[in-house]
């Protein structure tokens, strides 16, 4: 498959998800991006359009051997850490068009093991 093709084909599937899924003030919404190199995670009020809490794959350090989906799991946990300091503790989860497998899969497995709830 074309990347653009590739590129195109999640981005509907993230919009179908879209439809359904939407982040308010008492539960916002974990949005979550991957790219081939980094992923990036954030909490998102869609009512009032902000970026509550937001953590990506360089602010954390993984020791060698845990690969990428080590640093996702960084990623989650740090986001939780700093969702739990903003006084959020419920989330509906947006895996943004990618399946919930590997790297998306143990940043949400961070995140709940950190204390956060989906």
């Amino acid at each position: 498959m074309e990347a653009k093709q590739k590129r195109h084909a999640r981005i509907k599937r993230h919009s179908r998800v879209r439809l359904k899924v939407s982040g308010t003030p008492s539960r916002p919404r974990l949005a979550v991006y991957r790219s081939n190199r980094h992923i990036y995670a954030q909490i998102v009020d869609d009512v009032a359009g902000n970026t509550l809490v937001s953590a990506y794959s360089r602010e954390v350090s993984v020791e060698d051997g845990k690969g990428k989906t080590g640093v996702a799991e960084a990623v989650g946990r740090l986001l939780a850490e700093r969702a739990r300091d903003r006084g959020i503790g419920q989330v509906v989860f947006d895996r943004g068009g990618f399946l919930f497998h590997g790297r998306v899969r143990s940043l949400a497995q961070g995140a709940r093991d950190t204390g956060l709830e989906f």
